[in-house]
């Protein structure tokens, strides 16, 4: 695989993102990803992961609790907004691995064992970044 990879993890709400952090690295490592071909990068919140994105991502992890004001919905979807757009500007694959819970109990059953998401974005990643290199691959030359 030849390959580089990028993970933008959020800080805020360490204690989730933390795990999805480390579900994604098991993934990628699983897959043949090297350790000198992956970069971490740490963003203050799950906002700040589209711009960080655009410039070096590929699986990008955050964790927003809903809370008891409308500043959940904004911040939800600002991010999912952000990524599309950055995917469809760059023509990065962007894996959404985000979560987007109504309670603490809800985040960390998503982040821990077999329901990692964050494990799964980073294997969405991977197989991304094959359906992309498969369509930009130049044509064969005919015969």
């Amino acid at each position: 695989m030849a390959y580089r990879f990028a993970l933008v993890v959020s800080k805020y709400n360490d204690f989730v993102t933390d795990r999805l952090q480390a579900g994604a690295i098991d993934a990628l490592r699983g897959a043949g990803v090297a350790e000198g071909d992956l970069t971490i990068v740490r963003v203050p919140g799950a906002f700040e992961i589209p711009i960080a994105a655009q410039h070096a991502a590929i699986v990008c992890l955050g964790c927003v609790i809903r809370g008891e004001t409308p500043h959940f919905e904004y911040i939800c979807s600002a991010v999912a907004h952000g990524l599309t757009a950055g995917a469809a500007a760059t023509g990065v694959p962007m894996a959404f691995g985000v979560l987007t819970t109504n309670s603490v109990e809800e985040a960390l059953a998503r982040a821990e064992g077999p329901n990692n998401k964050g494990r799964e974005a980073a294997l969405a990643a991977l197989e991304m970044a094959d359906v992309v290199a498969a369509l930009t691959r130049p044509p064969a030359p005919r015969p």
